[in-house]
């Protein structure tokens, strides 16, 4: 039997893959997705906020001029070929838990014009919540449907006949210099998309990976409106079906991946707290983030295996990382194209090519 010959194989198809395969296919080469369905993976439970600013100091996320405004055009692109709304304009809403949260926010208030302001008519909050300190308003945020991206291009991929959804093992590859084969594939080169899976993968392993576990509860809220965004130390995200998220926890010291009754206990004592309105928890997730010790993503070729790629390495920063960096990363395979030398896969050419 003949091989089927594609440009590009991809291993995984979260934030990552979606926009690479997307990008790709859009630039007229061939790919095929390979992605067992899970419906624990990061992308899958991810809130799908784009927040300009972080961290008590409330500064400006990395290069969030050039990231958002790009990554606002590729989700209504995206949506638009797969006929779904995924993006809207969602601000946030920050209620400041301390005297020292509100200095803070008021301190950066005068030199960061563009994403902070004080909220119009902020007493109309007080039937929702109780705002012990005060706030905020982070505006423009946005929110993504990344359920419905995925799930939208999933679909599209079935209908070209270009996803496996199976469970991808390198053993069952041939990783040559000039090709890659599996089962009745060839293809130019092997790209992994996949996440904490990519943590063992012996091509990359090297890579300061640093494992990240986050939870959430899912809840409905009936009364609370879903015009924005709330958060005061957790976030309440208007999520789909009605329902909102709200969490979520960082843990860098974590024996399993399942959801935790200390984190639920632990938010449910918040929001008794601060949250006026009744509330049914429906839902408890939990899943592990690809981060890593430098906070910038993993993006290029190995350097002695030159026909295996990675992308990967988002963080809690995919939903606004990934559309960017799979255009950047795509220009770079098509064109030669120079990639960001802080996400660039080089910077760790001596590690890797030990």
């Amino acid at each position: 039997m003949s091989k089927k010959i594609v440009d590009y194989i991809i291993i995984g198809q979260g934030i990552c893959g979606t926009f690479l395969s997307w990008d790709l296919i859009k630039a007229g080469k061939s790919v095929l997705v390979i992605d067992e369905s899970s419906p624990f993976s990061a992308s899958k439970v991810a809130s799908g906020v784009i927040n300009p600013v972080t961290g008590r100091r409330i500064v400006r996320t990395w290069e969030i001029e050039t990231l958002m405004p790009y990554a606002v055009q590729a989700y209504a692109e995206i949506g638009n070929e797969l006929g779904l709304n995924l993006i809207r304009q969602c601000n946030i809403l920050d209620f400041h838990s301390t005297p020292q949260m509100k200095l803070a926010f008021n301190e950066r208030l005068p030199n960061e014009k563009t994403y902070l302001k004080l909220p119009e008519n902020a007493n109309q909050w007080n039937e929702y919540f109780n705002p012990s300190f005060g706030i905020g308003e982070i505006n423009p945020c946005w929110l993504i449907d990344i359920q419905a991206m995925l799930d939208g291009w999933r679909k599209k991929l079935i209908e070209q006949d270009v996803l496996l959804n199976i469970h991808f093992n390198l053993s069952d590859a041939s990783i040559l210099e000039d090709k890659i084969i599996y089962q009745d594939y060839t293809a130019k080169k092997i790209i992994f998309c996949d996440g904490t899976t990519g943590f063992k993968n012996p091509y990359f392993h090297l890579l300061p990976f640093a494992p990240n576990k986050g939870e959430a509860l899912i809840a409905s809220i009936p009364d609370l409106p879903s015009t924005h965004i709330y958060k005061q130390g957790i976030s309440i995200v208007p999520w789909r079906d009605g329902l909102y998220w709200i969490g979520s926890s960082y843990e860098w010291n974590f024996t399993d991946s399942n959801p935790s009754t200390a984190f639920k206990n632990k938010t449910e004592q918040q929001l008794k707290q601060w949250l006026k309105l009744p509330y049914t928890i429906v839902d408890h997730l939990a899943s592990v983030r690809p981060a890593n010790m430098e906070r910038r993503p993993f993006i290029g070729f190995h350097p002695i295996h030159s026909t295996v790629g990675i992308m990967n390495g988002m963080g809690s920063k995919g939903c606004s990382l990934a559309p960017f960096f799979a255009n950047q990363f795509t220009e770079n395979i098509l064109n030669a194209n120079a990639l960001d030398p802080l996400a660039d896969l080089n910077r760790f050419r001596k590690i890797l090519s030990r």
